[in-house]
């Protein structure tokens, strides 16, 4: 299979089912931000060096790839069996998050990103996530998309905010409060 196929040359890309459709449309900025998400927690998975999320992270990057394969299909003209994605995966992240929560030091101030490289791409690919739930839900007011998706996004952002303070709390690391003037 060629990389290039000089299909898109004139700026517009094929969804799974065949239609054709601009490269700046909600759909393809909505994979689009997947993918880029996903490059972010692949970053995570090389930052953590004593691989205490490692699994996690893989599955997650599973799971986008799923979310991914979804939003680049026609909802009508797909004819191509998509990997599932439900709610034993967004389970799965609450499930984590809780774990996390219950040896972390309760929450009582917002908390600046930072502490360790680790914690601060841990923010970073959560304001992507929140973006790409964003860009989702724009899609969602004018095409179908599968409810599952956006709840996955919004659980994933809540799960890399808890992993942020995971990160630097396994590292020793201080959070900073942030402490309005």
């Amino acid at each position: 299979m060629k990389i290039y196929t000089k299909k898109g040359d004139k700026g517009t890309t094929g969804l799974l089912g065949g239609t054709r459709v601009p490269k700046h449309h909600i759909r393809i900025e909505s994979y689009g931000t997947i993918d880029e998400l996903n490059s972010f927690i692949g970053l995570l998975i090389n930052l953590d060096e004593s691989q205490w999320f490692n699994q996690e992270l893989l599955i997650i990057q599973d799971r986008l790839f799923t979310i991914g394969s979804h939003l680049a299909a026609d909802p009508i003209k797909n004819k191509f069996a998509l990997p599932i994605i439900d709610n034993s995966d967004v389970k799965l992240l609450e499930a984590k998050i809780d774990e996390m929560q219950e040896e972390l030091p309760a929450l009582k101030n917002f908390i600046l990103p930072g502490g360790s490289l680790f914690n601060a791409h841990c923010h970073i690919a959560r304001c992507v996530c929140r973006r790409a739930e964003r860009c989702v839900s724009h899609l969602a007011e004018s095409e179908f998309v599968e409810p599952i998706v956006l709840q996955y996004l919004n659980r994933l952002s809540d799960y890399l905010f808890v992993l942020s303070r995971m990160v630097n709390f396994k590292l020793h690391k201080e959070e900073t409060a942030w402490v309005p003037k």
